[in-house]
This record gives C-alpha cells, structure tokens and sequence, in this order.
C-alpha cells in the first residue's frame, strides 16, 4: 500500500499549455524576493550538476516560480495530499506573468535529503523527462511539515 501511495505521489506534470479550472484570485505580478532555504539551494544545484554532467544547459533560478512552487506545498500540506492539483493555474500564471512557452512540474514527499528526492526522480522515466527536458528557467521550493516534520518538494521547470 506506501508503495502504491509513493509511485502516486512521484507522478509529474507537464504542459506546453494549461487547460482546465483557474483560481479567480491568483497572483498575477511577479514575485521578486523569496528566501531558499539549504535544501532548496543544494536540490537546485543537484539538478543543474546533472543536467550540465548530460550535455545540457544549466537552468536559471526565477524567485517567482520558487513561490508558486512553496504556495503549493503549503496546499498540500494543509490538505495533507501530495498532488499536482491547480497544476494548470500554476502553469497559466507563469505564461502569464513569466512569458513561459512549456511547463512542467515535479512533486516529492518524505525524502529526507535532496540526493534522495532527486535519485527518485531520475528513476521516474516523467519525472525524469522533465529534469532533462526543453527548460530554460526553473524553481523550486521544499516545505517541511510542521506537525510531521516530513518534507515536501515541488520543483517547476519552465522555458522562456
């Protein structure tokens, strides 16, 4: 049953362009300042050192994407579900205040170290597409559960 309850959890997301429900109060100015903790800033590095060690560029940090990312840990948090729900909402705003052409989306949950989360994805063949995919720009947020103390990742890729 957990197992079935990871691999639900590992599922990603990707679009060249969102369809579906959009929140009628979504942040549509872009947000400049967000604060990375340590494992955000060595899960970002990680990413980039796998990327750069296949031949790919290294993608830019865009503070905006982090804080849509951390809005939907705290979602998932409070709703204790690990999801790619609003994923559309998300992407539509990063069109929208970001110009982005294609989006994708990575979710984790419990890994206790940012080699862990990223081992996970690159063993997920959709995770793993969209850490080695047609992306210029990403962000990244990783939340930790107050109440479990179990981490939440969201990591959103995005080509401008």
């Amino acid at each position: 049953m957990l197992f079935i309850a990871i691999l639900i959890a590992m599922n990603s997301c990707s679009a060249d362009t969102a369809e579906g429900s959009v929140n009628n109060t979504p942040i549509k100015t872009l947000v400049t300042s967000y604060t990375y903790n340590d494992t955000e800033l060595q899960t970002m590095k990680l990413i980039n050192e796998y990327r750069v060690s296949i031949g790919l560029n290294a993608l830019e940090i865009i503070n905006h994407i982090s804080y849509k990312c951390e809005e939907h840990n705290k979602y998932m948090i409070e709703n204790n579900v690990v999801n790619h729900n609003d994923f559309t909402e998300r992407s539509k705003n990063l069109t929208d205040v970001l110009g982005a052409k294609k989006v994708g989306e990575n979710v984790a949950y419990n890994y206790k170290t940012p080699e862990a989360a990223l081992r996970a994805w690159l063993d997920s063949a959709g995770h793993k597409e969209n850490i080695e995919g047609d992306f210029t720009h990403f962000g990244l947020a990783v939340t930790t559960d107050a109440a479990t103390g179990k981490k939440y990742y969201t990591n959103i890729f995005v080509r401008i």
